[in-house]
C-alpha cells in the first residue's frame, strides 16, 4: 500500500485555465450539504472561485437552476432523466432570452462533468454512487475536493490505481484535520491518528437503552446539521467506522494505530499523535465551510471561509472512550476494512438499505449494524490477490442490498411481532 497523499507539504497542480484568473470549479451533489456550502464559499470569494459546471440528483430542482444562473455555469447535470424538461424550463425562466447552459441527464451525467475542463472537481454526491465521478476527475487528471467518502470506501483500490500522489484533498472535517495537522512532521514520526466522534444524539446510551429510539431521536444532531443518511450513520457511528476505513486508505496507516475518541464538542475534528509524544490537533467552532475551503483552495488558505473560535469566552472541551459495546459499528469497520476487496462495498451498501429500513420503521436502530454485521459475515473473506474491478463492486453492492433487504423485513416482523405481544 502507499499513501494516497503522500506529502501534504506537495500540492499535485492540474491547472487548465490560462491567464491566471479565479480557479474553475466543479461541484457535484450542488443542492446538498456540502454543495449549498461551497457554493457560499465561492459567492464569498469571487476572486479567487469561478464554478463551470453543477450536478445534483434531481429532487431540488428550481435550486439547481437557480445556482446555474446565479453563478453562470457552463454546463447543469441532473441524474434523474424524468428532470430534464422540468430543469429546462426552470432555467428558462431564470434566463430568460439568454442562452441555457449546457443540460445533461442521466446516472452518467455527473461522471460526465466531473471530467469537464477544469481544476478542481468536488465531489459532494452521497453514496456509493459518487465512484464513477471519483474515478473519472482523477483520470482526467483535475485535483479532486473529496468529500464522498463512499466512493474510496468502496473503491479504495480502484481510485488509489488512478489518483496521482496529492492529487486527492479530503473535505471531510475528520480527514481534512488530519491533512493538516500531518504537516507538523514526516510520515515515519507518525505514531497514530486519532479520529473524533461527537457520539452522536446517543452518547452515553447502553446498547439496551438504544433498543427504543426512534428516527426523529436519531435525526436530532447535537452539533452537525446534515442529510438524513449521514445523520443516522453519525448516530450508529458507522459514519465514524467509515472515516476509519477512510483514513487507512488515505494515509495507509495500520488500522490499529488509528483511534476513536468520543468528543461532545466537535471542536477538535481530528489528531496526529507523533512518535516524541507529541500530540497535534486541529480545531474550529464545527462549520463544513473550513474543511471546503481547504479541499478548494489548497494550498493556500481561504481569509475568514468559517468562524473562528472567540478566545475571550471560556469553554470546555471534553473527551471520552469510545463505547464499543453499545457502538459496535466501528469495530465492524475495522473488520471490513482489514478483509479489503468487496467487503467495504458490502458494508457500505448493507448499511445504506438498512438506514432506510430504520426511517421508514421497518427495523429497530440496533437492527441497523446488527443486520449489517450478518450481512458481512455472509458475504465472507475475498480470494487472496483477487484484483478489484468496477464490476466486482456493483455486484457485490447489489447482492449486499438485496440480501440487506431481505434481513431487514425479517427482523423488522420480529421485533413487531414481540411488541404486539408484549402489549396484548
Amino acid at each position: 500500500m502507499t499513501d494516497l497523499l503522500a506529502d501534504p507539504h506537495l500540492r499535485y497542480s492540474a491547472d487548465t485555465h490560462a491567464g491566471g484568473g479565479p480557479r474553475e470549479i466543479v461541484i457535484l451533489g450542488s443542492t446538498g450539504s456540502i454543495g449549498t456550502q461551497a457554493i457560499d464559499l465561492v459567492l464569498r470569494n469571487p476572486e479567487r472561485f469561478t464554478v463551470t459546471a453543477l450536478s445534483a440528483a434531481g429532487g431540488r430542482v428550481d435550486l439547481l437552476a437557480e445556482q446555474a444562473h446565479r453563478l453562470r455555469v457552463r454546463t447543469v447535470a441532473v441524474a434523474r432523466e424524468d428532470k430534464a424538461a422540468e430543469l429546462r424550463e426552470a432555467l428558462a425562466a431564470r434566463y430568460g432570452a439568454e442562452p441555457l447552459p449546457e443540460i445533461l441527464a442521466g446516472p452518467d451525467a455527473a461522471t460526465e462533468v466531473a471530467r469537464s475542463e477544469c481544476h478542481t472537481v468536488l465531489n459532494g454526491i452521497t453514496g456509493s454512487i459518487g465512484l464513477a465521478p471519483t474515478l473519472a476527475a482523477l483520470e482526467a487528471g483535475r485535483t479532486l475536493a473529496l468529500a464522498n467518502k463512499e466512493s474510496l470506501i468502496v473503491g479504495g483500490p480502484l481510485v488509489k490505481a488512478v489518483a496521482k500522489p496529492g492529487q486527492i484533498i479530503p473535505v471531510d472535517s475528520e480527514h481534512a484535520a488530519l491533512f493538516q495537522a500531518l504537516l507538523g512532521g514526516t510520515r515515519a514520526e507518525v505514531r497514530k491518528l486519532v479520529v473524533t466522534a461527537s457520539g452522536g444524539p446517543f452518547r452515553g446510551r447502553t446498547k439496551a437503552e438504544l433498543a427504543s429510539v426512534t428516527p426523529q431521536d436519531a435525526l436530532a444532531h447535537p452539533t452537525w446539521s446534515m442529510g438524513p443518511v449521514i445523520t443516522i450513520n453519525s448516530a450508529t457511528l458507522v459514519n465514524k467506522g467509515l472515516e476509519v476505513i477512510e483514513a487507512h486508505l488515505l494515509y495507509d496507516i495500520p488500522f490499529e494505530r488509528i483511534e476513536v475518541v468520543v468528543h461532545p464538542q466537535s471542536y477538535v475534528h481530528s489528531m496526529v499523535e507523533f512518535t516524541d509524544g507529541s500530540t497535534l490537533a486541529q480545531a474550529t467552532p464545527p462549520d463544513m465551510r473550513g474543511p471546503i475551503a481547504i479541499g478548494l483552495g489548497w494550498p493556500e488558505r481561504v481569509p475568514d471561509a468559517a468562524p473562528a473560535f472567540d478566545w475571550s469566552q471560556a469553554s470546555t472541551w471534553e473527551f471520552f472512550p469510545l463505547d464499543e459495546e453499545a457502538f459496535p459499528s466501528v469495530a465492524l469497520a475495522r473488520h471490513v476494512g482489514s478483509l479489503g476487496g468487496t467487503a467495504p462495498a458490502v458494508f457500505n451498501a448493507a448499511n445504506e438499505e438498512c438506514v432506510d429500513a430504520f426511517l421508514s420503521g421497518k427495523l429497530p436502530f440496533n437492527g441497523i449494524v446488527d443486520t449489517v454485521a450478518e450481512v458481512v459475515a455472509e458475504h465472507g473473506t475475498p480470494a487472496a490477490g483477487t484484483l478489484l474491478t468496477v464490476s466486482d463492486v456493483l455486484q457485490a453492492e447489489t447482492w449486499a442490498r438485496a440480501r440487506a433487504r431481505e434481513l431487514a423485513a425479517r427482523t423488522g416482523a420480529r421485533t413487531a411481532k414481540a411488541t404486539t405481544e408484549a402489549r396484548a
